[in-house]
């Protein structure tokens, strides 16, 4: 992913979608597929993250605002791989984490903190929700890519390879 993890796609790359949420241990552990997809790919696979916050974790939306604001002091994807290496302790420390994190990372905690409060991102989060829920997102992770739907919360098993083969497909047709 890039720092625009949320912009619009460009047209002339095949997007990944990866519906997530920075509370949920299987996105913790689909980050080391998603590093390899954005290491094989770079540039040639426009890698977003998509909010999808679960109801059962109570951190999870006030993580989704933070990773947004992190987004756009240029930090998305640190922050994002900090939060979900810590998505434990996220559980039990809910915004302090969030906050030591963007300190951690050289954010500026004390916006992050603002945004927080203010709500400026929660259309973006709830516009992310809605559309995960329009297209059938159940759980997280769940990837999209080439109008495909990818299951990532029961098992990550063979999903970076069927990624693979789908963006190779895309980028040999010359689509995105």
């Amino acid at each position: 992913m890039n720092d625009a993890t949320t912009s619009a796609a460009r047209p002339d790359r095949p997007v990944l979608d990866v519906w997530c949420e920075l509370q949920c241990p299987d996105c913790h552990s689909a980050l080391e597929d998603v590093r390899a997809l954005r290491a094989r790919y770079g540039d040639r696979l426009d890698v977003r993250l998509r909010h999808f916050p679960l109801p059962k974790h109570k951190h999870a939306y006030v993580a989704a605002q933070a990773a947004e604001e992190a987004i756009e002091q240029g930090q998305g994807w640190p922050y994002i791989e900090a939060v979900l290496a810590r998505s434990e302790e996220l559980g039990t420390r809910g915004e302090k984490l969030l906050l030591e994190v963007a300190g951690e990372l050289g954010l500026d905690a004390e916006e992050l903190d603002t945004a927080l409060i203010d709500g400026r991102h929660l259309l973006i989060v709830d516009a992310d929700q809605a559309e995960g829920k329009a297209i059938g997102v159940t759980g997280t992770p769940t990837y999209v890519i080439g109008g495909e739907r990818l299951d990532g919360g029961t098992s990550q098993e063979g999903l970076r390879a069927r990624i693979e083969e789908i963006a190779d497909r895309l980028l040999a047709a010359g689509q995105g």
